[in-house]
């Protein structure tokens, strides 16, 4: 009997999935369970269309990713902050502040987990930072740190 996963199963597949499953097991113990449906047509339309939505939406967070990167790509992010007399700064200069920045100057906004610093801000002048936007597409942002 063919069956439409609604829930993962250990040893028998993930969520969505069309498996090929005994009539006993699907009967006593994937159905009352309600982990599974009996594939019919009605199933199987629904599966299709849950698919497409899927696909759409990564499609849509795919373009969005790559406008972000067009808007961001190569800019200068300006970040001021304040320093002992020896040049050092007052802490340092985290993924949030840049996130801030970015949020401000460009209306962009970024996780700030999804931000890599090359080394320790913890200085005056210029940085390479990287933005992962999506999987496979990062930014290369240029933070600039000033009085």
């Amino acid at each position: 009997m063919k069956a439409v996963l609604l829930e993962d199963v250990k040893g028998l597949g993930k969520r969505g999935e069309l498996v090929n499953v005994s009539d006993g097991y699907a009967r006593n113990f994937l159905f009352p369970r309600n982990l599974a449906k009996e594939a019919n047509s009605q199933v199987m339309n629904e599966l299709k269309n849950a698919e497409e939505s899927k696909k759409y939406k990564t499609d849509q967070q795919i373009a969005h990713a790559k406008a972000v990167k067009e808007k961001l790509e190569a800019k200068t992010v300006v970040i001021h902050a304040k320093s002992g007399s020896n040049g050092k700064l007052f802490g340092s200069i985290t993924p949030k502040e840049i996130s801030n920045e970015i949020k401000q100057r460009y209306g962009e906004v970024i996780d700030k987990r999804k931000i890599t610093i090359t080394g320790e801000i913890k200085q005056y002048g210029k940085y390479d930072c990287e933005i992962k936007l999506y999987t496979g597409i990062n930014a290369k942002v240029i933070v600039e740190v000033t009085e």
